[in-house]
């Protein structure tokens, strides 16, 4: 029958859309639906990533960051520029352009690889049943073999900031300013706050970020984090502390926010725009019919085991609507993973070594174990930092700012954490997991050859200091 499959994916993110094509690939009968659409009606795929996450965000960012070069920087180049401005509708454009270019081509990998899209929204029933219910309201049972949830996550709502989507946004309507607000003010200080505080704040807000914690980045390494720190007030961002938001009031054209600082005073501050980024939450409204068998955990989040896989047999779930990093290279992995269970392989990931990215200027990366969670476990450490002023390719390219630590096993020298905060940190970071994924020592890592001048090599120099044989800096005197 047209409507039995091996395989149903709900959402077409990238969870999603990775697990259909890895399924289709391995000759699993498969269909994908996705009831995202745009307001003529079309299909979206790619979910919140492509659309109006990960992609355009980037988009943004590269585009804030070369309007700041060539604002700030062109001139320690030798490069003569008058009137430097930023067209913002343009800029706006050239983000919608490579979000449909991508989005377009999931669908072209649907058609190239077999997979069958089916479009509307998916609920799942008893059985491994889905039902799908198309946009004119008509309802189709869909019989499948094995189902694979993926339908990702949605911004958190918080009441004393509701979102209005005009004067109070959240991350997507961010993405979509006309113009650059001149007082932007932005609750919670984690990866997609900061990235959005920074785009705009590039192209001239005066950006105030607003975080409730009293500690900042507390999933990074804390020694990056301070750092990090200090690069991003350096560069204007006014980033409060312990500050928690109890109230916003919309006068006219502005937004009038009170918090609680610190030291538990209560204090007003007035902005043109709000951003709201306190996180993410799993996407599961209408998903779950009562007799699915489908279970979610205390924090609301679809239960499954190491496999992903429920407490229903043959039915998968992936991405941010499980446990574990909302990253979109975490649920591709899994999507990969379920896929190659469900066609009969033995297929596992590494959850110890997903890198995390913030990709302000510079990026911030991390892999493994932070100093502070080594330290918390008792085991003896050693660690080397190398910072990018000593780096001749960082030098003459403008980029001196930040450092990159290796953290390493006293006993048995393998790797146990790659920090970074400086110019390409996601890619040195990733050569990090590269060699932690192959079990490599520090060792390894300093008697691999490095090409110069890269910045590449201060991973090379900092995996040299994790025994104090770093060339290019003084080496730390060892008790």
């Amino acid at each position: 029958m047209a409507n039995q499959f091996d395989v149903v994916v709900i959402g077409a993110g990238p969870a999603g859309y990775v697990c259909a094509i890895r399924a289709a690939q391995l000759g699993l009968k498969t269909a994908c639906i996705e009831k995202w659409s745009d307001d003529k009606g079309k299909t979206l795929l790619g979910g919140t990533c492509l659309n109006v996450g990960c992609i355009p965000s980037k988009a943004l960012l590269d585009s804030s960051h070369k309007f700041v070069e060539a604002q700030k920087d062109f001139a320690l180049h030798g490069i003569k520029h008058e009137g430097v401005e930023i067209d913002v509708p343009k800029m706006l454009a050239r983000k919608d352009k490579i979000v449909k270019t991508l989005t377009t081509g999931v669908g072209g990998l649907f058609k190239a690889n077999g997979v069958t899209l089916l479009e509307g929204a998916g609920k799942v029933l008893a059985a491994k049943q889905v039902e799908l219910t198309k946009g004119d309201g008509s309802v189709e049972i869909i019989e499948t073999a094995n189902v694979v949830i993926a339908t990702g996550s949605r911004p958190i709502d918080i009441p004393p900031a509701p979102v209005d989507n005009d004067l109070i946004v959240d991350s997507t309507g961010a993405l979509e300013f006309s113009e650059v607000p001149k007082r932007l003010g932005v609750i919670g200080a984690g990866v997609i706050g900061l990235e959005l505080g920074s785009v705009w704040g590039r192209l001239g807000s005066e950006v105030v970020v607003l975080e409730a914690l009293d500690q900042f980045l507390a999933a990074a390494d804390q020694q990056i984090a301070k750092e990090s720190m200090k690069i991003y007030k350096k560069q204007g961002l006014d980033i409060r502390l312990g500050a928690r938001v109890t109230g916003s009031e919309i006068r006219g054209k502005e937004v009038h926010v009170t918090y609680v600082d610190s030291e538990g005073n209560e204090t007003s501050i007035v902005f043109d725009k709000l951003i709201v980024a306190v996180g993410r939450r799993p996407y599961t409204e209408a998903l779950l019919a009562p007799g699915s068998g489908v279970n979610l955990d205390e924090r609301g989040f679809i239960f499954v085991d190491d496999h992903c896989a429920t407490d229903v047999p043959g039915v998968y779930a992936v991405g941010d609507v499980v446990r574990g990093p909302m990253l979109a290279h975490k649920g591709s992995e899994e999507g990969v993973m379920v896929a190659e269970i469900i066609a009969g392989q033995k297929a596992q990931m590494n959850y110890d070594l997903i890198p995390s990215v913030i990709y302000t200027h510079p990026e911030i990366a991390w892999v493994g174990k932070t100093e502070e969670e080594v330290k918390a476990e008792g085991s003896e450490y050693k660690v080397g930092t190398f910072p990018f002023a000593a780096s001749g390719r960082a030098l003459a390219a403008n980029e001196k700012d930040g450092m990159v630590k290796v953290i390493a096993d006293k006993v048995t020298d393998r790797i146990l954490g790659v920090h970074v905060v400086g110019p390409s940190a996601a890619e040195l970071v990733q050569q990090g997991v590269i060699a932690m994924e192959f079990a490599a020592s520090s060792e390894d890592l300093a008697l691999t050859i490095f090409s110069h001048p890269t910045l590449s090599e201060a991973l090379h120099e900092a995996v040299l200091a994790v025994d104090g044989h770093a060339i290019h800096i003084a080496n730390r005197k060892r008790r």
